[in-house]
């Protein structure tokens, strides 16, 4: 009894993420570093043991995170900019003794929403078993359910992106040195140069030289920075066709009757 009571006292989280961008932090609730599987994992006041929920059973796996922001790991403007949302998360207990011989994986999935209060944030953690909880099979639309340039669609995107330079911003509308037309409406921006580099904005329409985004702006833009635009498609198939030349890879079923069928035609 009084060697569980001594391993159970000296348990200890540990926390890691890695963005897709390849950047990745490393932290523990102890207050020294640990080193699991080669990882250093360094203390931060990110970990708040008393925040973690997780669910038995086959329910949706899930579990939270709060703590105070760390500029030295997870900074106030990184997360709540969205620098690490999807980001590949892990959550271990371990013995802080002997962190290799006594660990146990508690969540192990992607980080979803972040939120703040004051100077602390919460963030979901969602798991693997979350996946069950997809369709087994797509649901039939009329518009492609693919997404441009994906293992679906399978057009080549290269030749469809061009880069400018900033020269304004207000709410979610930003002023380019240059025209954009109307192929890149539904598309991409992404920043490559500035602040913001590293995010991404679906762009709703241009006019001329101005582009406006679904997502106003997290974080600052300055003039000079430099964002790179993405054609998009409005997944239609005459779209498809006449610009692409995909039907082929046409994810949609426009030609299926709908719900309406029955009121098409008097007298059905």
């Amino acid at each position: 009894m009084a060697d569980q009571s001594t391993s159970l006292s000296s348990m200890v989280f540990c926390w890691t993420l890695e963005r897709r961008d390849g950047a990745g932090v490393a932290l523990t609730s102890h207050d020294r570093s640990l080193v699991l599987e080669d990882v250093v994992h360094r203390p931060a006041s990110a970990i708040s043991p008393a925040a973690i929920k997780r669910r038995a059973g086959l329910d949706v796996e899930a579990a939270e995170v709060s703590g105070a922001f760390d500029s030295d790991g997870l900074s106030r403007e990184d997360l709540l900019a969205g620098r690490w949302k999807g980001a590949r998360t892990r959550l271990s207990a371990v013995s802080w003794a002997d962190p290799s011989a006594a660990s146990q994986t508690l969540v192990e999935g992607e980080l979803g929403e972040t939120t703040q209060r004051d100077d602390e944030f919460s963030a979901e953690l969602i798991g693997a078993t979350a996946r069950l909880a997809a369709a087994a099979s797509p649901t039939t639309t009329p518009e492609c359910r693919a997404s441009l340039g994906d293992r679906a669609c399978r057009v080549d995107l290269a030749g469809r992106s061009i880069r400018a330079t900033v020269i304004g911003a207000i709410g979610n509308a930003v002023t380019l040195d240059r025209e954009v037309d109307g192929r890149f409406a539904a598309g991409r921006l992404r920043y490559i140069r500035g602040e913001c580099t590293g995010l991404s904005s679906t762009i709703l329409r241009v006019e001329g030289a101005s582009v406006y985004l679904r997502d106003p702006l997290r974080s600052m833009l300055r003039e000079g920075d430099v964002v790179e635009l993405q054609e998009g498609c409005d997944r239609r198939l005459a779209t498809c066709k006449e610009r692409f030349g995909n039907v082929v890879n046409f994810r949609g079923e426009p030609h299926l009757p709908g719900n309406d069928v029955l009121t098409r035609y008097p007298g059905s």
